[in-house]
């Protein structure tokens, strides 16, 4: 009995558990990546933010004013290549997470297969020795 205990806890281990513990492990990176890069653009932005607020209390006559909207113009080029550079992080990250999850989800149904074939394969044995 201890034995079909051992073989039961063993197949569910490897149709269920192991497959969900490796699915919330590449969740669990992908999340903390996604978030990661979201907090460092957040900051980034933020800098930008700033750093141009700075800019525009420098105005004192019209070359300063002509400094600010140079830099205006810059701060604004730039915002939108981090912009752009940040859609494609994220983007990419989702992107491999799909595929990893995929390649999981085909794995765990091909040992889903192999573990019930052969406990079907045991049973029809059984069944032809009684």
């Amino acid at each position: 009995m201890n034995k079909a205990a051992e073989k039961n806890t063993q197949q569910l281990e490897t149709i269920f558990v192991s497959p969900m513990r490796s699915y919330t492990n590449a969740a669990l990176d992908y999340y903390d990546q996604a978030m990661s890069a979201q907090l460092d653009a957040a900051r980034a932005y933020a800098d930008m933010s700033v750093a141009q607020m700075r800019v525009w209390l420098e105005v004192k006559d019209a070359d300063s004013l002509k400094k600010a909207v140079d830099s205006q113009q810059k701060a604004a080029g730039d915002m939108v290549e981090r912009f752009k550079n940040d859609a494609e992080k994220l983007t990419s990250l989702g992107q491999t997470f799909a595929q990893e999850s995929q390649k999981m989800a085909e794995q765990n149904v091909k040992n889903a297969t192999e573990v019930t074939q052969k406990a079907a394969t045991e049973v029809t044995q059984k069944a032809a020795n009684q």
